[in-house]
């Protein structure tokens, strides 16, 4: 479905976040498998790191990694259920410009072929803030694999066609140019 233009890679700059309570660098098999892709890709793993369940934390993350002008992309994991602990949407909504609901969208129809009608407890998304692409995805390794190989490879790849995120970079900020 999906094919590859004549232009070279262009290797991203991605930082990863791991939310949880419970996780360390040691067992964070999430956050680990989220690495491995980005390198496997070509992109360029800017920072990773891990914040607990906590709205605050989250967002202030976000916004350290949005501020980094080296960090054109973020990708978390975990945090998206639907518990009382679960916050990492919000903490998305605190600091996101625009919505990408295409992305929730396209992952829970990915998940759905594995995981049949238990993909409606994901709460996946992806925004765009002041230039950087965010993307929340649950905390096990099967759907990060989800993510990164259903979506965010082809996306973050300036070759693929017939559109994709890598290459609209330059202008998320358009609206800031005065």
């Amino acid at each position: 479905m999906s094919s590859i233009n004549d232009r070279p890679f262009a290797p991203l700059n991605i930082a990863v976040l791991t939310v949880s309570d419970s996780r360390t660098a040691a067992d964070d098999r999430s956050g680990d498998t989220l690495a491995a892709r980005i390198a496997e890709a070509g992109h360029n793993l800017a920072a990773r790191t891990i914040v607990r369940d906590d709205r605050a934390a989250i967002a202030a993350q976000f916004n350290a990694w949005i501020d980094d002008p080296e960090i054109e992309v973020v990708i978390s994991t975990g945090g998206t259920g639907v518990t009382g602990r679960d916050v990492t949407p919000e903490a998305l909504a605190d600091v996101s410009e625009k919505d990408i609901p295409g992305f929730g969208e396209t992952f829970r129809w990915i998940s759905y072929q594995k995981i049949g009608t238990s993909t409606i407890q994901s709460r996946a998304a992806g925004g765009v803030a002041r230039g950087t692409y965010l993307f929340v995805l649950p905390g096990s390794p099967g759907a990060c694999k989800d993510g990164w190989d259903g979506i965010l490879k082809d996306q973050l790849d300036i070759r693929h066609k017939p559109c994709n995120f890598a290459e609209l970079l330059p202008r998320l900020r358009e609206h800031e140019q005065v």
